[in-house]
């Protein structure tokens, strides 16, 4: 079996070919859901992977995380953020991540493994003011990833749940990638392409956006809007056209919303949307996560 591979000293081509072989070995491992003591074992005793200018290295808690994100091994996940919820969330090697920040945001949203996101934006909660700022608005590679935020992502890639698990614990709707553009516009770049594919789940995530975006936001795609107004009518309908674009301010319900999810604390989102005082069916989003 792949996975009984154990590691034995050496150095130059066979060590390095046995890195390539252990490393392996422990990816098809996590792959296949093996349980979380077996992969701990592997991860802290036999397994190791080699690293530009010939060194070699254990797998960190946050390069296990990354493994553990592609493959959605939740019990892993969920150890590793509990037992190491800093060095689970730092920086891996290069050879995991082209730039210097930690990806684990972005890979939850690009995968849409939206219970490792909520458990991911928990452990987030728990760091300094000033390293959760840095997680969550994290700016992605500006050759690989153009500048994006997990919020650009998650726009860009139509994540309804991912989108509001992370507005409501505290990412910047505003910020802009590369190319200038916010969040918004990164969505209705979406909303625009045809044919219509989507197009509920496209909506759904505007109006999470209406609920957290300053009403007097600039965004790169409003001219735009302006311009083809029938066609952002006929695409957004009536209402949400009018307020984006500054013609009609916000409706009642988008108001109150904006006031009511202001009571909510990153700390109890999403769990706090259930006590809101509306009927089920006027809330953004059914999120049941375990706790």
């Amino acid at each position: 079996m792949p996975w009984s591979v154990r590691w034995v000293g050496g150095c130059g081509a066979q060590s390095q070919k046995q890195c390539k072989k252990s490393s392996f070995a422990f990816y098809q491992a996590v792959r296949d859901l093996l349980p979380v003591w077996f992969l701990e074992d592997m991860r802290t005793m036999e397994v190791f992977h080699w690293e530009d200018g010939g060194k070699v290295s254990v797998y960190s808690p946050s390069e296990a995380l990354l493994y553990a994100l592609v493959h959605d091994h939740q019990p892993y996940a969920r150890h590793l953020l509990t037992k190491f919820p800093q060095s689970a969330l730092a920086v891996p090697s290069q050879s995991f991540s082209c730039c210097q920040s930690a990806p684990h945001l972005a890979m939850a949203v690009r995968y849409n493994r939206v219970r490792v996101l909520f458990r991911i934006l928990k452990a987030i909660q728990t760091l300094p003011p000033g390293d959760r700022a840095a997680h969550l608005d994290r700016q992605g590679c500006s050759r690989v990833e153009g500048g994006k935020t997990a919020l650009h992502m998650a726009c860009e890639l139509v994540r309804p749940e991912c989108l509001l698990l992370l507005l409501g614990h505290g990412a910047a709707p505003c910020l802009r990638d590369s190319a200038g553009n916010t969040p918004l516009d990164t969505l209705l770049q979406q909303i625009s392409h045809m044919p219509a594919a989507n197009m509920r789940a496209k909506l759904l995530c505007l109006d999470c956006l209406f609920f957290f975006v300053p009403q007097d936001l600039e965004f790169a795609m409003k001219q735009q809007l302006l311009d083809n107004r029938r066609q952002w009518q006929d695409l957004l309908g009536e209402n949400r056209f009018q307020c984006l674009v500054g013609l009609a301010p916000p409706s009642l319900f988008v108001g109150a919303m904006r006031v009511l999810i202001r009571t909510i604390s990153p700390e109890h989102f999403p769990e706090a949307l259930d006590n809101l005082p509306l009927p089920h069916f006027l809330k953004p989003l059914d999120l049941k996560l375990e706790s």
